[in-house]
């Protein structure tokens, strides 16, 4: 699957989520053979390409959902059932790094297929122009993530379907509260504050008598970062870019571990 082709159904590298699935193997009679490549969207339909059609569709679908989820290839083997008892496997079944599923057409062939999750880069609001809040968004994009400036004081762009988003506040002294208040309003898969432990507790107070959920509050990564020892701006802004990679990581496998 080319990029041209690609970008002809108005797909992007590192801005869309989509998955490129390739036929690695074929055993029997079987409609597509190796080599056979398609482009797949996030509910496991193919956008362009040919992979056997009806026989396979279902399982397609299945391991693409499960890539997505958890952002690892997968490797699916669609066979008939008596090869699937013959391996001592059934419909569902994961050896050694192969899913099974079972082929219930009468051609009775065995595809292998492989699929490969490309997965649209995280976004990452930064709130605040501080010396962390600027090392901070320009790091970030040389890890996999899509960051930009986010205001304090006004509504957030939607979030993208497909795309995770972690906020960070990094305002430090310049309206801290305003920004704790937009992004605990904001549906989000990590949210951090930039600042000291007692800072922090101070204004969950403040949050806590304007009527913010205490368990929202709880959620947030204050002081923000890994405890690195870090003292400058640009070490700091390394300990949280590290704590975000280490939330991601932890997201996926879970979502891995439920698939």
């Amino acid at each position: 699957m080319t990029p041209k082709q690609i970008m002809e159904h108005g797909l992007s590298e590192g801005e869309d989520t989509f998955a490129i699935a390739t036929i690695v193997r074929t055993a029997g009679t079987t409609a597509a053979k190796p080599g056979a490549k398609a482009l797949l969207r996030a509910d496991g339909t193919i956008l362009d390409g040919w992979l056997g059609g009806g026989c396979v569709k279902s399982a397609i679908k299945e391991a693409t959902l499960r890539a997505y989820a958890s952002g690892q290839p997968q490797f699916i083997s669609v066979a008939p059932e008596e090869d699937l008892a013959e391996k001592g496997v059934r419909p569902g079944d994961a050896v050694d790094g192969i899913r099974f599923a079972r082929n219930g057409c009468p051609s009775k062939g065995t595809v292998d297929i492989f699929i490969e999750p490309h997965l649209a880069e995280p976004d990452l609001l930064v709130f605040g122009n501080s010396p962390v809040a600027e090392k901070l968004t320009e790091l970030a994009p040389q890890f996999g993530w899509a960051a930009a400036a986010a205001a304090t004081d006004v509504v957030l762009p939607s979030r993208v379907d497909g795309r995770a988003r972690y906020l960070v506040i990094a305002t430090q002294g310049q309206g801290d509260l305003a920004a704790l208040k937009t992004a605990l309003g904001e549906a989000s898969d990590y949210v951090a504050f930039v600042g000291s432990a007692k800072k922090f507790a101070f204004l969950s107070d403040k949050l806590v008598a304007a009527g913010t959920d205490v368990a929202q509050i709880a959620d947030v990564h204050a002081p923000a970062g890994l405890k690195i020892g870090a003292v400058t701006p640009a070490e700091i802004a390394l300990s949280i870019l590290a704590e975000l990679i280490q939330v991601k990581r932890e997201i996926l496998a879970q979502a891995a571990q439920n698939g």
